[in-house]
């Protein structure tokens, strides 16, 4: 497999997925256009001149498809994280590339949210009042800032009400995210939790979290879960602004009644931020303290409470540790060094592509294995055929193994990785002796990386046996799909171990079904 044959298969599956997830979508036409042009593009050139078209078909994905995805949930981190002129900075670059789905207006917005930030209200709403609609994107976004800015939760909640269609509505998560907080903020808790319920597909539309765990932070703090809102804050809300943190545990405590010098400290935080529009949030706070919520919830509502409590836990066992950047995960970056170094050492010694070099360092050959070099089994799992194979499988490593090392711990997680890779190696050199193929040749920590998929699996699937977990059936289904995509993968690329693949997916998901005899439960 070479450069241009990898860039083709990835700019297929990558466009694929994405024309299938924004067909229906309306918000995301723009995303649709993109990614069907691309597979024209690079089909054409396929046709035209094969050797071209993953060069120049992976050029423009990564200009108009990879590089807008990632500045994206770049802006909307900055946006969550409330640092609007920075946001406003890269959006202005971003448009250019993805002129559509109202990317060209996201500017002016931010710009608006700046201004109100840095005090200039009056100078924000005047404005914002020439786009004023609900017919557009803009215009919606452009009358919940004229409210919001003032704090003006009643209002915001009748305009919604009474002039956004519920179709419009659940096509925009942002406003539903404002229209969640606005019935939390007038005390209609029921009326929160029933339309976190109802809207929750749309809160996660394009796999950002962010919308969805506001509301969830919007219901808890109102419900007066001081210790749900306090896990939202340290893990997936942990960079939100700091003076936002203390606003929304505060009124969490002022729900609860556990902290009798709440207003002074709500007060005290008026007084310290520069965020005109936290402050304007704050005095309502102080005028409109949050309702009792034992005086207030149904029971269909306390039921749903329950729910949300124990999605929240489920969504963090697992659906963790699965994004662009995994965090603590010492072992799974141990691991990657290591494969690093022993292709250093291969470089060294010869050249990775050198067969006597991968045979001096350990490269997996069924006869000597059998013959008593039973270290091969291990050594060939960290030898790569190029720095190619080496990318390919450290870029699966470092998007699998965090998942694994958070749930198993670093002992299971090792003897797992170690195991199917092992495992797999010696199962082949078996086969491939009955088969009469003893020196066939074999390296890569593929083997070892698909039993991290097959944990993956394995992991899941106890999940949602044992407890039930809709979050563990939704990514079981997502993982299902990968591995169906390796598998076509394996059987079109001719220099690609389907047998080692399969083996290492096998004693992977074996291990981790010992490991975990009745789920999660039993660590």
């Amino acid at each position: 497999m070479n450069l241009n044959q990898l860039l083709i298969w990835t700019i297929c599956l990558s466009c694929f997925s994405f024309l299938i997830r924004t067909l229906l979508n309306r918000s995301g036409r723009g995303w649709s256009i993109v990614s069907g042009g691309i597979l024209v593009i690079t089909g054409t050139l396929f046709y035209l001149a094969p050797h071209l078209a993953g060069l120049v078909g992976g050029s423009f994905w990564i200009l108009f498809l990879v590089l807008p995805v990632l500045g994206c949930a770049r802006v909307n981190r900055l946006i969550y994280q409330e640092r609007y002129k920075s946001a406003r900075r890269l959006a202005n670059c971003l448009r250019w590339l993805h002129p559509a789905d109202g990317w060209f207006e996201q500017p002016f917005i931010l710009k608006t949210l700046e201004m109100g930030q840095q005090g200039q209200i009056a100078a924000a709403i005047k404005r914002l009042h020439p786009y004023e609609t609900t017919v557009t994107p803009m215009g919606r976004n452009a009358m919940a800032l004229l409210f919001i800015m003032g704090a003006r939760w009643q209002e915001l909640l009748q305009w919604i009400e009474h002039h956004v269609p519920e179709s419009v509505l659940r096509e925009d998560p942002h406003l539903v995210v404002n229209y969640l907080r606005a019935l939390g903020e007038t005390g209609d808790l029921n009326g929160l939790l029933w339309g976190l319920e109802r809207y929750e597909s749309t809160l996660t539309k394009a796999g950002n979290p962010i919308p969805l765990n506001l509301a969830r932070l919007f219901a808890f703090a109102f419900c007066g879960l001081v210790d749900r809102v306090c896990h939202l804050l340290a893990e997936p809300l942990a960079d939100y602004p700091p003076s936002m943190q203390k606003f929304w545990r505060l009124t969490a405590q002022m729900a609860a009644s556990q902290n009798p010098k709440a207003r002074e400290q709500l007060l005290d935080l008026q007084h310290e931020t520069g965020d005109s529009i936290l402050g304007a949030a704050i005095a309502w706070r102080l005028s409109h303290p949050p309702a009792a919520p034992q005086t207030v919830l149904i029971p269909f509502s306390q039921a749903m409470l329950r729910r949300l409590k124990g999605s929240l836990k489920q969504e963090t066992r697992y659906g963790r540790s699965l994004g662009l950047s995994p965090r603590r995960a010492p072992i799974t970056y141990a691991l990657i060094v290591l494969n690093l170094l022993f292709f250093l050492l291969e470089v060294a010694w010869g050249g990775s592509k050198n067969t006597d070099t991968l045979d001096r360092l350990g490269a997996l050959m069924p006869y000597a294995v059998w013959q008593g070099e039973w270290w091969r089994s291990i050594a060939a799992n960290f030898l790569h055929y190029g720095a190619l194979h080496l990318f390919s499988n450290m870029v699966g490593l470092y998007f699998l193994g965090p998942f694994v090392e958070a749930i198993a711990g670093r002992w299971r997680y090792i003897f797992i990785y170690l195991g199917s890779g092992i495992g797999a190696m010696y199962a082949f050199s078996a086969i491939a002796i009955a088969q009469g193929m003893p020196y066939q040749r074999l390296v890569g920590a593929s083997a070892a990386i698909m039993g991290i998929l097959g944990a993956i699996l394995a992991i899941l699937l106890k999940g949602w046996l044992y407890e039930k977990s809709q979050v563990a059936a939704k990514r079981l289904r997502l993982f299902l799909a990968i591995v169906a995509l390796q598998v076509a993968f394996d059987l079109l690329i001719p220099e690609v171990s389907f047998l080692a693949h399969a083996l290492g997916l096998g004693f992977g998901f074996a291990i981790a079904m010992v490991v975990f005899p009745k789920g999660l439960g039993s660590r």
